[in-house]
């Protein structure tokens, strides 16, 4: 699919009613989406630039943009729930993902965070992905394939168990990030401490307060890694229509809790955290 310029055959084009809902297609030459406002024939929309609205002939008009790739992380097929573009935004930015890192990803899902990470360690980049169940193996592969168009040569998902993981299984070399979604993360704490490098990060999305309290003392217990923070992020959209600007009443509010630590360098004891004394 082309980032830019007029849609081309094979894009993924979404088009917006007025009603706001989207329908996606991708062009194909022939190909045709019948909708109950009209048809809108692919060879129409090939060759026009974005931002452009399609006009049927019963009068349907349609807003036509290349997909995002929220958008399609939205809308794709999935085995496992999604990590949410709120939450994949954080990681990115509190985990550091760097062109050129090599990112150690465990519970592909359905490769939504996947997707997210590939664009941002860039082509010089290594993707590592253990899945435990082969049916959520899957779904990221395809998800993953159908955006980039084929597989990326910085990915490599595998069907495993992070706790079996060695470091002859990711190359020899400690990697620069770790990011767990999975069920029980505490479980893969030591094998994490063994792959990340003195220095890299290691984050983990969970959706429940004992999982949050049982990673953060698993942590702790390690020793090798500096003392853990934890948040969640809320977002809420306003509805901005004159005098009735307002909050929307719905709002995608908890949805997991990321948990923040970094590597040690062998050896070294972090200075204890102190706290205020009450008064």
């Amino acid at each position: 699919m082309a980032n830019s310029g007029p849609f081309q055959y094979g894009d993924r084009v979404q088009l917006t009613d007025a009603k706001r809902r989207h329908f996606t297609i991708i062009l194909e030459p022939g190909g045709a989406l019948h909708t109950h406002k009209g048809i809108i024939p692919h060879d129409e929309i090939a060759g026009k630039h974005e931002g452009t609205v399609y006009k049927t002939a019963m009068g349907g008009e349609y807003l036509c943009f290349r997909h995002l790739l929220v958008d399609h992380i939205l809308s794709m097929p999935r085995g496992a729930a999604v990590i949410y573009p709120k939450d994949t935004a954080q990681i990115l930015v509190e985990g550091d993902i760097f062109p050129g890192a090599r990112v150690l990803e465990a519970g592909a899902g359905s490769g939504a965070l996947s997707m997210a990470l590939l664009r941002a360690i860039g082509p010089t980049g290594e993707l590592i992905s253990y899945e435990i169940r082969e049916d959520h193996l899957e779904y990221a592969e395809s998800n993953v394939d159908g955006w980039f168009g084929g597989r990326p040569d910085t990915w490599s998902p595998r069907l495993g168990d992070l706790k079996e993981v060695t470091l002859d299984d990711v190359g020899g070399q400690p990697v620069d990030r770790i990011i767990l979604d999975m069920l029980e993360p505490w479980e893969c704490l030591e094998t994490c401490s063994k792959l990340l490098v003195p220095g890299g990060v290691f984050m983990t999305y969970v959706a429940t307060v004992p999982q949050l309290m049982k990673v953060m003392e698993g942590l702790r217990e390690l020793k090798c890694f500096t003392e853990p923070k934890a948040w969640e992020s809320l977002v809420r959209e306003w509805k901005v229509e004159g005098l009735a600007t307002r909050p929307e009443h719905r709002m995608n509010a908890h949805t997991a809790f990321l948990i923040w630590a970094r590597r040690l360098a062998d050896g070294t004891v972090a200075p204890r955290p102190q706290r205020r004394a009450r008064r």
